[in-house]
């Protein structure tokens, strides 16, 4: 480029994105309604109250239990919990002993259906990086001081694998129902850097 050529400002991630839309559209490359269905399914259908629904019924249905330990796709397909990012689910079970805590360490890949999508940090360079180096001290900053006696076992997703945690049932909640134990299971449960509590 010549000293006195004008240099065009970069467009913005959302100007590209438009810009893309436009041609894809423009070329009939789009269903119609596809990208408004799929914003919806992002926003509405894609929750950690799924993942939630699955751990309560795990915790209280030993059939279905060693079905998700088993086949974590099949056993959130009964939940109809299902589609991009869900094909590969692998349940990771938790013991007093034992804390699973999942990452993409590549980019930010988790198990949509049952996960929601992933939340900031969990995209975060930072935490990709040194999850797998120095994960009790990631998870420490992140507000779970494992007893030392805990081993944290670090998980990479990978394109044939969506991982979920299957937490420890928390003692003290044998009188409580299943749609009461869900609500015991947050976003970070299920990624592994917290732990469920007894209310």
């Amino acid at each position: 480029m010549s000293d006195n050529a004008v240099r065009q400002p970069e467009a913005t991630p959302s100007e590209r994105a438009r810009a893309l839309y436009n041609v894809l559209k423009d070329k009939s490359l789009i269903p119609e309604n596809f990208i408004e269905d799929f914003t919806r399914k992002m926003e509405h259908d894609w929750d950690p109250a799924n993942g939630a629904k699955v751990v309560a019924r795990a915790w209280v249905d030993p059939e279905f239990r060693a079905l998700l330990l088993r086949d974590g796709t099949a056993a959130c397909e009964q939940f109809g919990y299902t589609g991009p990012q869900g094909e590969y689910i692998v349940a990771l079970e938790n013991t007093p002993t034992l804390q699973n805590v999942i990452v993409c360490s590549l980019c930010s890949c988790t198990n949509w259906p049952v996960l929601g999508l992933p939340p900031e940090w969990y995209k975060s360079f930072e935490y990709r990086a040194r999850l797998v180096r120095e994960g009790r001290t990631v998870l420490r900053e992140l507000g779970e001081d494992l007893p030392a006696d805990v081993t944290v076992q670090v998980w990479d997703t990978t394109a044939e694998t969506r991982y979920m945690v299957l937490p420890v049932r928390p003692a003290g909640t044998q009188h409580m129902s299943e749609a009461e134990l869900a609500k015991l299971v947050t976003k970070d449960v299920l990624i592994g850097v917290a732990r469920p509590v007894a209310p």
